[in-house]
């Protein structure tokens, strides 16, 4: 494992045998570039909440505890 500006440089073998731990790295906020055959292949980097989920509505600011789903579907 090399360190760069940003990101660690980790071989893929290494990262297949010691998946569990870099997983935890990753959720920890650390960023990883993979290397085959000292070539890069990819770069696993967490995923921010505002990249992967777009909040429409929040039922818990209605109504503390969620809004029941056959009340909202009733309504329909």
């Amino acid at each position: 494992m090399e360190k760069t500006r940003n990101s660690t440089i980790v071989g893929l073998k290494e990262l297949r045998d010691r998946f569990p731990e870099y997983i935890k790295n990753i959720e920890r906020g650390e960023s990883f570039i993979v290397v085959k055959h000292s070539r890069p292949v990819f770069k696993i980097s967490p995923v921010g909440e505002a990249e992967l989920w777009e909040t429409v509505i929040d039922f818990t600011t209605i109504k503390p505890g969620g809004v029941d789903i056959d009340d909202i579907l009733a309504r329909l």
